[in-house]
Parts: C-alpha cells; sequence; structure tokens
C-alpha cells in the first residue's frame, strides 16, 4: 500500500503543469467546509496587500529561533514591536491566523523554499523573507492558483513583488511539496504537524461556542424567541447537540452554548450585529459573575485592566442590577479612551468609567474609588490553557507570542517567573484597599506559579496590615440559576477539554467583624442586592397586617380568650401552693425527705386528656401569686432573678394551657409520671408549726395519697 501511494504521488510530480492535482494539500481538510468558512484559513481567492503585511509583521516577531547550524533561511531584524494597522476586524482576524499558519509550517515552507531553488534570491532582502513565507503558505493553500485582484484596494509595493516571483516558481514549488510529502509519508501536509499541534487544533475545532447576552438592549425571553423563529432549537446539554441546537450554561444564567459548526452562521445573525448577543470565551463570564455575586446595593468595582471591552462590557450589564459603576484602569490615550466609549456607548453601557493610571498606580485613597467593594483582577497571563488561540489574543487583547508559546507547548522559564511575578504585585497592592471586601483573581493558565502560588504568597505576605481584617479564601458564586452548580472548593479550575478552555479563579473575601453592628437595614439591602428578597418583603408586609396585635399587662395575665374566674383562682392557688412547698422544703432536715428527691421550684404542666370546652388558662405568668410569709422569704432570691429575666424577655408567641376542672397534677418524688386525683376537688396542706413557728412540708405519704383533707375553702 505504501508504496502504491508512492508511485502515486511521483506520477503526480512528473506532471508539473497541472498544479490542480495537488488539490488535497490544503489544511485542515478533514475539519468541514463550515469549520474552513470559520477559520477563514483557506482563502480561494486570496487577501488584500494589506492582509499580508499585517501576517508578515506578527510572523515576524512570533517566528521560531533557530540554532545557526540549523539555519536555512535569514530573517530581518525583528526586535522591534510592530506597528500594526487594520482595516476591519474581518482583516485583524485573517491576519492573525495567516501569521499563526506560517508559524506551524515555518519548517516545512523553509525547506521547500530551499528545495526549489527560490531561496536565496539577491533581489529580496532578509527583511521581506517574513512576507516571502507567509505568502508561500497562502500560495500553496491556494492550490498555487493566481490571487484575485481587488480593484478597491490600495497596492503595496513589497506584496506584489513577493507575489510574482512566487508565482513565477509555482511547478517547481509543487514539486518540493510533493517530495516533502513523500519524505514524511503524509496524506497531507497537516499530518506533517507534530502530533500535539494537532491534537490541540482538533480540540479547538469542536469547542463548543460560548455566548452571552446583553440585558440592556434585550431580554433572554425575547431572544429565546428570536433563535427559535430562526430553527434554533433548545436542548438540556452538550451531549444533547444536534444540527441547530443550543443550551444554557451552566454556570452562568445568562450564556448561551451552541455547537462549533455554527459560528459563522450566528455571526451573521442580527443578534450579533447588534450587540445583543456576543461570542466570548467562558472563563471571562465565570469571573464577571463571581465578582457580581459579591456585591451590594451601591457597591462600585474596579477592573483592574482594560484589556478586554467585552469582559468590561458584561461586567456592566451584571452590575447594573446593583446600581453599581464600574471603573477602568490602564486607559492610557485620548484614542484609545474613545474608542472604548464608542463601544461601549454602542453595547448600551453607561455605567463604566474609564481612568488613566494603571492600576498598581491607583492609590487606595482615590477619591473616585471610595465606594469599590470589589476588585476583578484579570492579570496577562501565558494562556496556554485557553480554547481559541486567535479569539483569545483579539478579545482578551492577548500577546502574540501566545501564538508561539502554543507551538512550542510549553513557556519558558524566565517568562513564566516574570508573569507570575507581575501577577503577584499587582494581586498584593489590590490587598492594600481597605474598603475592598472582595477580590476575584483569574487566569487561564495551566501552571500552579501563575494560579495558586500566587495566591498562596499574597495571602501571607499581610499587606492588608493589622487595621482591617484579613483576607480569606472563599468558594466563588457564579449564579443565582437553579441549574447552576456551585464549586464546594475554595479553588475554582476548569481542565482543558473538548469541551471548555481553562480556567483558575480564586475569590479572596475579608473575615467577618463581628464587632462591628450592621444594622438590619444594611442586611436587608445586601440581600435585595442579590435578589434574596424578591416577593419576601411584600408576603411579610402583607402578613403582618393580617396578625392580630397582642396586648402585654403589667398587672396581670391576659389570655386567648375570656377566662372563668374560678379556672384563675385554681391555677393562682397551685402555683401558690407548689413555691410555697418547695421553698419550705429547703429549710427543713429530715432523713426521710433527704433520701426523697427534691421538689422542684416549677412544675411542668401536663395536658389534660379532656380540656374544658370553650376556656383557656393563660400562656405566660408575669407576676408571681401572693405566697405565704415564709414562702417570700424563702423565694425572694427567686423572685428577683426572674424578675430582671422578665425585663429582658420577650414574648414571642402566645401559649394556651389548658387545666381539667378541679385537678391538679403531683409531682412523684419516686420521679414517677404525675398522677391526677380522680375526684373533682383540690388537696392542700395545713401543716403543723414547728419550732420558731415555721410550717413543716407535708409527709411524703400524705403528698402522695390520691385522697386527702378537704381544702377549706373549695372553689366548686
Amino acid at each position: 500500500m505504501r508504496g502504491s501511494k508512492s508511485n502515486l504521488i511521483s506520477l503526480r510530480e512528473d506532471v508539473t503543469n497541472d498544479t490542480s492535482d495537488l488539490s488535497e494539500m490544503k489544511i485542515s481538510d478533514e475539519k468541514g467546509s463550515v469549520e474552513k468558512r470559520t477559520m477563514t484559513l483557506i482563502g480561494k481567492k486570496g487577501y488584500h496587500d494589506s492582509v499580508y503585511k499585517n501576517a508578515a509583521k506578527i510572523f515576524q516577531s512570533i517566528r521560531t529561533e533557530k540554532r545557526k547550524d540549523r539555519i536555512l533561511v535569514r530573517y530581518g531584524d525583528g526586535s522591534a514591536s510592530p506597528m500594526l494597522t487594520f482595516k476591519d476586524q474581518y482583516s485583524q482576524r485573517v491576519s492573525y491566523e495567516l501569521a499563526f499558519s506560517a508559524l506551524k509550517y515555518q519548517n516545512l515552507l523553509e525547506e521547500l523554499l530551499v528545495d526549489s531553488c527560490v531561496y536565496p534570491c539577491h533581489s529580496i532582502p532578509d527583511e521581506l523573507t517574513s512576507l516571502l513565507v507567509v505568502m508561500l503558505y497562502d500560495l500553496q493553500d491556494r492550490k498555487f492558483q493566481a490571487r484575485e485582484i481587488f480593484d478597491e484596494e490600495e497596492p503595496v509595493a513589497e506584496v506584489r513583488k513577493i507575489e510574482r516571483y512566487l508565482y513565477s516558481f509555482r511547478t517547481k514549488l509543487a514539486a518540493a511539496l510533493a517530495r516533502c510529502r513523500i519524505k514524511h509519508d503524509a496524506l497531507s501536509v497537516e499530518y506533517i504537524l507534530p502530533e500535539s499541534i494537532r491534537k490541540q487544533e482538533q480540540r479547538a475545532s469542536a469547542l463548543p461556542l460560548c455566548v452571552w447576552i446583553n440585558t440592556f438592549k434585550i431580554s433572554p425571553q425575547d431572544v429565546f424567541r428570536d433563535l427559535k423563529t430562526k430553527g434554533f432549537t433548545r436542548v438540556e446539554s452538550v451531549s444533547d447537540f444536534d444540527r441547530y441546537t443550543y443550551c444554557m450554561d451552566q454556570h452562568c444564567h445568562d450564556v448561551l452554548v451552541f455547537p462549533s459548526s455554527l459560528k459563522e452562521e450566528l455571526l451573521n445573525l442580527d443578534l450579533f450585529a447588534d450587540c445583543k448577543l456576543l461570542l466570548q470565551d467562558k472563563s471571562c463570564s465565570l469571573a464577571v459573575h463571581s465578582a457580581q455575586a459579591l456585591l451590594n446595593t451601591g457597591d462600585d468595582i474596579i477592573a483592574a485592566h482594560a484589556g478586554s471591552h467585552l469582559t468590561i462590557a458584561h461586567m456592566a450589564v451584571l452590575a447594573n442590577h446593583s446600581l453599581s459603576t464600574v471603573f477602568v484602569c490602564g486607559v492610557k490615550s485620548s484614542e484609545k479612551a474613545a474608542e472604548l466609549r464608542n463601544l461601549f456607548s454602542h453595547m448600551g453601557c453607561k455605567n463604566i468609567q474609564l481612568l488613566h493610571e494603571d492600576f498598581t498606580e491607583t492609590g487606595p485613597t482615590d477619591p473616585r474609588l471610595q465606594k469599590a467593594t470589589v476588585i476583578l483582577l484579570l492579570p496577562p497571563c501565558s494562556g496556554l490553557g485557553v480554547g481559541n488561540p486567535i479569539d483569545f489574543i483579539l478579545n482578551e487583547n492577548g500577546d502574540a507570542g501566545l501564538l508561539r508559546d502554543l507551538f512550542r507547548g510549553s513557556v519558558s522559564e524566565d517568562k513564566l517567573n516574570i508573569l507570575a511575578e507581575r501577577q503577584l504585585n499587582e494581586l498584593m497592592h489590590a490587598m492594600e484597599f481597605n474598603k475592598v471586601q472582595s477580590i476575584v483573581y483569574c487566569t487561564c493558565s495551566v501552571y500552579p506559579e501563575e494560579n495558586e502560588l500566587v495566591v498562596k504568597k499574597a495571602m501571607e505576605s499581610g499587606v492588608e496590615g493589622n487595621k482591617v481584617q484579613p483576607y480569606r479564601l472563599i468558594p466563588p458564586v457564579f449564579s443565582t440559576c437553579s441549574n447552576s452548580k456551585t464549586s464546594t472548593e475554595i479553588f475554582f479550575k476548569m481542565e482543558p477539554s473538548e469541551f471548555s478552555g481553562c480556567c483558575f479563579l480564586a475569590v479572596l473575601a475579608r473575615e467577618k467583624d463581628f464587632s462591628e453592628n450592621v444594622s438590619t437595614k444594611d442586611i436587608l439591602a445586601r440581600a435585595a442586592a442579590k435578589g434574596l428578597l424578591d416577593g419576601i418583603v411584600e408576603k411579610s408586609k402583607e402578613e403582618k397586617k393580617k396578625q392580630p396585635k397582642v396586648k402585654h399587662h403589667r398587672s396581670n395575665v391576659t389570655g386567648g380568650g375570656t377566662q372563668p374566674k374560678t379556672a384563675k383562682n385554681l391555677h393562682r392557688q397551685m402555683v401558690s401552693n407548689t413555691k410555697a412547698e418547695a421553698s419550705v422544703s429547703k429549710a427543713v432536715s429530715n432523713p426521710q425527705q433527704k433520701r426523697a428527691s427534691r421538689p422542684k421550684t416549677c412544675v411542668q404542666l401536663k395536658e389534660s386528656v379532656s380540656p374544658v370546652p370553650g376556656t383557656a388558662l393563660p400562656a405566660a405568668l408575669k407576676h408571681t401569686p401572693r405566697l405565704s410569709p415564709v414562702g417570700r422569704a424563702c423565694d425572694r432570691p427567686a423572685l428577683a432573678r426572674r424578675a430582671r429575666a422578665e425585663r429582658r424577655s420577650v414574648v414571642l408567641k402566645p401559649v394556651e394551657i389548658v387545666f381539667p376542672p378541679g385537678a391538679a397534677p403531683y409531682a412523684s418524688p419516686q420521679g414517677s409520671k404525675a398522677q391526677v386525683s380522680a375526684r373533682p376537688c383540690f388537696h392542700g396542706w395545713a401543716g403543723a408549726k414547728g419550732p420558731g413557728g415555721r410550717v413543716l412540708p407535708p409527709p411524703l405519704a400524705a403528698a402522695a395519697r390520691p385522697a386527702g383533707r378537704a381544702h377549706p375553702r373549695p372553689w366548686l
């Protein structure tokens, strides 16, 4: 099989004039036509001259540096940062894509130039070698066909010169490409790439698309209705995706997820053209949702970086519910400020203020930031865990060096140390704001040096000082949506997968100061800002109106209805005798009573089996009934303590206790259950007097007898 394949390629090499037979030599041939249109790497007719020029500048800054013994072609000096000027967003995107493709196939393209004798060329200086490599990639991508020239574009002399030169060698270049494929035994040039790069491209091409709803311009219900009219069906999860389907994100209530194959069709919808839906990586949405959950009504938020206008706009949309202002640091130039104001105005964002100073140059005592309680910190990071690097660079103002690091699969140690040091300085500076209560720290890095270690070092630094409460880590909260799955871990992490990119999220919050008195009004305001009191306040007001008022008198006890006078007197006499017995028993030294359990000063009343219909006894006793002189002397300390307790106590809810007619329970000295007399009479004790005139308690046997001496003044 391998021999027949080689013979077929050799036959194609012989027919060098028929370059159309090399149709399989294109990038990403197995990704489908939709993905080709989305990536815009396959330009069937080519690009404008300005695109090639900008792509060459980007490639010059990110190309792979080789050792002297392995150098095939020489490039000019690319130490200076390129000055890029793009006509529109489309030109910007395809310029980065073209430069990234040239980087991935740099070794192959250099080999083709040398093998076909295109390089070296004395008429082409080293400063134009980057342009030569970029345009060679596009030429083979167009199957060595001529580029269509656009009449409206402004020609660039260097681009036209390189184009004519390469096209004159198109046959030799096609033959060199065929020989290279035979050498690597590759079905297409895509298989010449390292396996790690191929897997990364496959994962990026299948990654679902995340978009968030701009509620400044449209409601979620209107979005769902509009998508339904355009043929989209809402499903439960990503696993249920079909052609025209979408689902709600499990963490963020305003984020929709679509299949990757629908990217071009989505961007052509009016919802995207009018900024009602915006395409952005999910990691940024997680950061702004966790920050919004920490805001109270009237609190402001500081965005430490102005890198992504989409992130700032999303934060402004969510913060509008709590009447908050988003302060954006680091808008240096007036041109950049005007551009951002125009973008935010188009999105409907009016609660954003731009600051000229960098975040580290902004002082904690800045009078503009005295109401800020949350800091959103998304510092520049290595970004190796992003799903689509081109989108990340364009939307998040990322560094083009990310493309070089992605191709290598790692970040140099020096660059990693520089990034980690900068992140630590910014996080420590954020902790110096005394009035700030929470900090949200988020990266797209896979390295612990930029994630856990940075947070740990900042927490151990103690830069917040002793005058404020220290910070502690809390689990992030993303949304109040019922489908949300809030992380219970201190750090929130998402590893790169076929469903999502990488995300690391940490939330630092000050410890609660329990010595601080927080008013009820402040607590309700915080709960209302988070949407926790919707429908509860109104309901409580209605219940308060319906609830009858209960008056409490100091001189008497009121129950739930009209009490019979007989029942009141019975209850007062029963409590009086019981307390008298308890107080007197403390002063008597009787061997028989020492062996028995001491009577309690309070008797627990059991519910009657057959309560009296239509009657009820008092719910609580505000004052103790009149006792005998001996009882008052013995029980005076208890009465004083009880009076003080009553002044501090608050009656929460009236309780009715019903007693049977003419019956009173007695506690058994052996600890058994209370016994109730079967006869409707009240038992008392008119005991004998001891030395000093003290009244002795009744004997145990007499107290336990069911029948005793009748009271001289029976109530019934």
